[in-house]
C-alpha cells in the first residue's frame, strides 16, 4: 500500500493494565507499513501506576508520553497530543484496548486514496458493550445524525484517521471529539466510514458516564449548529 507518515494518539486515563500490550500491539502491526510513525499517549492525570510503569519500559523516541496536569478529559487530551504531534496523518484510538489495532492499516488505505478525504471513521458494527450503553448510543447518534447530517452512525468509535492541519483549525470545545465528522464536513472535507473490530474490555471499566453525556450531549448540539454555521460562513 501507498505509505504515509502517522502519528498516533491515545488518550488515557487509569488504562496502565491496558495502555501498554495496546502499545506493543501497534507497533508490531503498523511498524511495517509505515517509515516514520509515533505514538503519542496522553495521560489525563491519571491516579494509577501508568507514568510509573511507563518510566520502566524505557520506550525509544518512537512513543512518547506527555502528562496533563489535571483530569481534563477525552477531547482536550485528543487536542493536546494533536497539537504536539510531529505529521500531519492522525491516527486516534482509545486506550482501553477495545480497538484493534489491525484497522489502522484499513482505514489509513481509504485515508490516502483520496487527497479530498479529510477523515474517515470506524464503524464498531458489532460493539462489545453492555446492552444499556448501546441503547443509549442508538438514540444518541441518531438524534446527532438527524440534527447534523454527519452521516455517521457511530461518531463515538475511537478510532478515527483524520488531517492535522485541519483538526486544529477548528472551534475547541469539551466534547468536540465526537463531532470530527460534522466539523470536517463543514470545512468542505470528504469524510468516510468502514466497520472496524470492537474487542472485549479485559481489565478495567469504562470511564465515561452514560447519562450525564447525554444531557451534555444535546447542549454541545446547539453549540455544534452555531459552529458550523460560522465555519461555512467564513468558507464563502
Amino acid at each position: 500500500m501507498e505509505s504515509a507518515d502517522l502519528s498516533v494518539v491515545i488518550p488515557i486515563y487509569n488504562e496502565e493494565k491496558n495502555i501498554f500490550p495496546l502499545i506493543d500491539e501497534i507497533i508490531k502491526t503498523i511498524n511495517i507499513n509505515y517509515k516514520n510513525f509515533e505514538i503519542v499517549v496522553v495521560n489525563d492525570a491519571s491516579t494509577d501506576n501508568t507514568v510509573t510503569e511507563f518510566q520502566k519500559k524505557k520506550y525509544t523516541k518512537l512513543v512518547k508520553l506527555i502528562n496533563n496536569k489535571k483530569n481534563y478529559g477525552q477531547s482536550k487530551s485528543i487536542y493536546e497530543g494533536v497539537r504536539v504531534s510531529k505529521y500531519n496523518t492522525i491516527v486516534t484510538l482509545d486506550g482501553d484496548g477495545q480497538n484493534n489495532p489491525k484497522n489502522i492499516n484499513e482505514l489509513v488505505k481509504t485515508y490516502i486514496s483520496n487527497p479530498n478525504i479529510g477523515l474517515v471513521g470506524g464503524i464498531r458494527s458489532k460493539r462489545n458493550d453492555s446492552w444499556w450503553r448501546l441503547f443509549i448510543s442508538k438514540i444518541a447518534n441518531n438524534i446527532r445524525n438527524f440534527i447534523l447530517e454527519d452521516n455517521c452512525i457511530d461518531t463515538g468509535c475511537g478510532l478515527k484517521v483524520f488531517n492535522r492541519e485541519i483538526f486544529l483549525q477548528l472551534p475547541y470545545f469539551n466534547g468536540i471529539h465526537r463531532y470530527l465528522p460534522a466539523l470536517f464536513l463543514a470545512k468542505g472535507c470528504i469524510t468516510k466510514f468502514q466497520d472496524v473490530n470492537h474487542r472485549p474490555r479485559l481489565n478495567g471499566y469504562s470511564k465515561y458516564g452514560t447519562l450525564s453525556r447525554g444531557a451534555k450531549g444535546l447542549r454541545d448540539i446547539i453549540k455544534v449548529v452555531k459552529i458550523i454555521k460560522k465555519i461555512k460562513k467564513n468558507n464563502v
